[in-house]
């Protein structure tokens, strides 16, 4: 029977401690305060990095726009959806960031799929960094071509992809096979970014295009918040760029050439299936896109700046604190740094704190939670086995007091867990010695 199908993946779930549980957030104010079953917390798991939100300008703005052109958009696109607030963000986006055009969409999961689906024939090829967003790989892994995973980061496997392929075509249907390579400007999960020069040198040099993700990276860094290729110098032939996280919004658009934004139009069908954005909601992205580029667009961005620094410079005189006083504790036992927590560099908001087993990623979020503190535990599958994590971002909103209680709280709970976990080592040791 088909139900119990479905019991026993739930049933796997639990067993393997990737059961997901959505809960019911309020933010009342700002991002970063959130109150959950009537409980408040300290909120270090939010995307809006620059605490857009919740700002009073975007509030007027939104208010306007619904009172000119009400709450939706009536229909799709190429129907009666493409209203004149669409149509003027999109050709500010296109000129911000220095492209011919831009396309609408209504999330970035989205948007990602629409470029493979539209793009990708039977013989094509699409090489992607091994870690982009699952949005990019399911669309990739269910498409007509060929997917290659190269190794993250790593210009010698990208390249290596590209050379087999120019020495051994693959069959194709089209008279006019394409390579897609795929990165993202800053990755989701461990918050590291893309090499994107050398990338787009490489992808030039073999003739393929270059797709970059840069969900993270608009409106944090580059000329004005212009993102990750801006940063770069380069300009890659699609570029997406989402608004769910520094714009404090919701929806994507991907920025291309004329003759492929035209593409897009004649036949993607998540575009012309699709109902477009309300005109309300592309009001309150002009106005965003103004604040961005604003003084005080700047000065958010450097104060996020300013958090994330200090934040790994007191992460940094934790971990030494932490290992002192756990190696005099457990008797050096820890030396390994087999189940010793870490850092993951990066210079972004995104700053994972992996921590290994599932069980242990769960208990430390439970215990924070516990302690007034909000940071999701991420597990497998959406990072690779033994690296679960608790994906920490910081905020512009977020203040040095704040941070100061979470790394006190962080050192704390941590070092109860890796108590308990090395007694409980200790104890299965004592009873294997037993059982021999």
């Amino acid at each position: 029977m088909w139900k119990e199908r479905i019991k026993s993946a739930l049933d796997q779930q639990c067993i393997d401690n990737r059961y997901r549980q959505r809960v019911i957030c309020h933010a009342a104010g700002s991002s970063i305060n959130i109150e959950v079953d009537g409980e408040q917390y300290l909120n270090f798991s939010s995307n809006d990095y620059l605490g857009l939100a919740h700002h009073p300008r975007l509030q007027v703005a939104a208010a306007r726009g619904a009172e000119d052109y009400g709450v939706g958009s009536g229909g799709s696109p190429h129907v009666t959806g493409y209203s004149r607030p669409l149509a003027q963000l999109e050709t500010r986006l296109a000129h911000w960031l220095g492209y011919d055009r831009a396309i609408l969409y209504p999330s970035g999961f989205t948007a990602n799929q629409a470029v493979i689906k539209v793009l990708i024939e039977k013989g094509d090829l699409i090489i992607a960094d091994r870690l982009s967003h699952a949005s990019l790989m399911e669309a990739a892994i269910l498409s007509p071509g060929r997917l290659h995973r190269f190794k993250h980061n790593d210009l010698a496997s990208l390249e290596s992809y590209l050379k087999r392929y120019h020495q051994s075509p693959i069959d194709s249907t089209s008279p006019h096979p394409l390579q897609l390579v795929v990165t993202e400007g800053l990755f989701s999960m461990d918050g590291d970014g893309a090499p994107l020069e050398e990338i787009a040198e490489i992808t030039q040099r073999y003739g393929a295009i270059l797709m970059v993700d840069d969900a993270h990276g608009v409106g944090i860094v580059g000329d004005g918040g212009r993102g990750s290729c801006n940063k770069a110098g380069i300009k890659p032939e699609i570029l997406i760029v989402t608004f769910g996280k520094a714009f404090g919004m919701s929806g994507a658009a991907v920025l291309l050439s004329e003759e492929l934004a035209e593409y897009f139009v004649q036949f993607s069908r998540p575009l012309i299936y699709s109902t477009a954005i309300p005109p309300m909601q592309a009001v309150i992205l002009d106005e965003t896109i103004s604040l961005l580029e604003s003084d005080e667009g700047e000065a958010r961005r450097q104060k996020l700046a300013t958090n994330i620094a200090y934040f790994r410079q007191e992460m940094e005189k934790m971990f030494t604190h932490l290992r002192a006083a756990l190696s005099v504790e457990l008797n050096a036992e820890l030396s390994d740094g087999s189940i010793f927590p870490y850092l993951i560099p990066s210079e972004s908001a995104i700053q994972p704190l992996v921590i290994g087993e599932e069980k242990m990623a769960l208990a430390l979020s439970a215990a924070l939670k516990a302690e007034g503190i909000w940071i999701s535990a991420i597990r497998p599958p959406t990072v690779p086995p033994k690296s679960a994590r608790l994906r920490i971002t910081i905020t512009a909103d977020h203040q040095e007091m704040m941070i100061d209680h979470l790394i006190a709280k962080l050192m704390q709970s941590i070092k109860l867990l890796l108590r308990e976990e090395q007694e409980s080592r200790r104890e299965d040791n004592r009873a294997g010695a037993n059982n021999a």
